[in-house]
């Protein structure tokens, strides 16, 4: 994760590099055994997301609690907290309802084309004839904005879209059903067969959605509620989230809140398979989650004005926890900023945006190549553990004693 490599790369640099095997432990038994890419992504799912979460809460506490395990000079106030919300962006391209009818018939075909190298056949044309079509199809739509009747062209041209995915769909679904049925005549494993299988299905289940999506919007000209959308055929969890700033007005991905202390440590995160709540509905949770993880009482909060509400300012000051978020009202703003105390919770919350950059720039990956949403939730959580482990690297550490004599 630090490194930004992918499985295959790292084990190529790890079977090369003597520094990054000890780093790594991979020479301790005497000799080197490096492991293979598989064996690396079977390493990265072993522990599930609730004993992920221990582990990074355990090394917090170590930083604070019992900082001579690490040895640290002194130990990290974690007493304050600053937090943001943030997207993790889904590695898709732009939603168009009529690219999804294209993606639709391109992985519809590349499966036929996998049975059909097993020589079990229907006739049809070649599956890469139906691609082509497609693909004319879609650059006439594109050019399509640029004639007089451009409403009624585009009409045209996504009608004979539909009748060709109608034709692929037909294909799709009797090799589907040939595979199933003769799948040991081929060469395929089962479980190479049920992965043919699962990718012919994933589509044919969210096609007659696309259909009629694209037929809505392009045909009938109305508009489709953001819950009823497809925004992909592949990452079904994507969500669009309304953000209302320069350069992103509107982001398709996941919701992510992080949570820090002042050294930088994250000590809170949360990612959202579906539409996230607004900020101000955050903030309890996520207080809560770090007092019942890290055991740890906060003493300081800070943020942005989405966090604040009216019932947010009661809990705080039930749970006597010094309120530095933002308010939305400027008039309170401006007294507020007259307190010392408020103004330092301020002026230190604004570095939590360059800490979110650093965050999904550095450790996370933008954009995030995994797909599927529990995966994407796995490599945060390795990405938080990564961050807090570098972040502690860089803390002044206690001398030895041989270099202090």
């Amino acid at each position: 994760t630090l490194m930004g490599d992918s499985f295959r790369d790292f084990s190529c640099q790890l079977a090369g590099w003597p520094l990054l095997q000890w780093f790594c432990g991979v020479d301790q038994w005497g000799v080197v055994r490096v492991p293979a890419k598989s064996t690396l992504q079977r390493y990265s799912d072993w522990l599930p997301q609730e004993e992920m979460r221990e582990v990074i809460c355990g090394l917090l506490q170590g930083t604070s609690v019992s900082h001579d395990s690490l040895k640290l000079k002194q130990p990290l106030d974690i007493d304050s907290c600053f937090l943001d919300t943030t997207v993790v962006k889904t590695p898709i391209h732009f939603p168009v309802d009529w690219v999804l009818l294209r993606d639709a018939v391109r992985t519809l075909m590349k499966a036929v084309k996998l049975i059909r190298r097993q020589g079990l056949k229907y006739r049809m044309d070649e599956p890469g004839e139906f691609v082509k079509k497609m693909n004319r199809l879609c650059m006439q739509m594109t050019h399509v904005r640029r004639k007089k009747n451009a409403r009624k062209e585009k009409k045209r041209v996504l009608r004979l879209m539909k009748k060709l995915v109608f034709v692929v769909e037909g294909h799709a679904q009797r090799y589907r059903n040939l595979l199933n049925n003769r799948w040991k005549e081929t060469g395929y494993s089962h479980p190479q067969a049920e992965q043919i299988l699962k990718r012919i299905d994933g589509i044919l289940e969210q096609l007659p959605q696309a259909k009629k999506q694209a037929h809505e919007r392009i045909i009938g000209e109305m508009t489709v509620n953001n819950k009823d959308k497809i925004l992909s055929l592949y990452e079904t969890d994507t969500n669009v989230i309304v953000r209302g700033k320069a350069g992103a007005e509107v982001e398709f991905g996941n919701t992510l809140l992080l949570a820090e202390t002042r050294d930088g440590l994250i000590v809170d995160w949360q990612l959202w398979k579906k539409s996230a709540p607004a900020d101000c509905c955050l903030l309890s949770d996520s207080l809560e989650r770090v007092k019942k993880t890290l055991g740890i009482k906060i003493k300081n909060v800070g943020g942005d004005r989405g966090f604040d509400s009216a019932a947010n300012r009661l809990h705080l000051v039930n749970n006597k926890i010094y309120n530095g978020i933002c308010p939305r009202d400027p008039m309170q703003l401006k007294k507020q900023m007259k307190k010392d105390r408020f103004a330092w919770l301020q002026k230190r919350r604004s570095q939590t945006e360059g800490r979110i950059g650093i965050f999904k720039n550095q450790f996370l990956g933008r954009p995030l190549r995994v797909k599927g949403f529990t995966n994407r939730h796995m490599a945060v959580d390795w990405a938080v553990l990564t961050h807090n482990l570098w972040v502690i690297a860089r803390l002044p550490q206690v001398e030895s004693k041989q270099k202090a004599a």
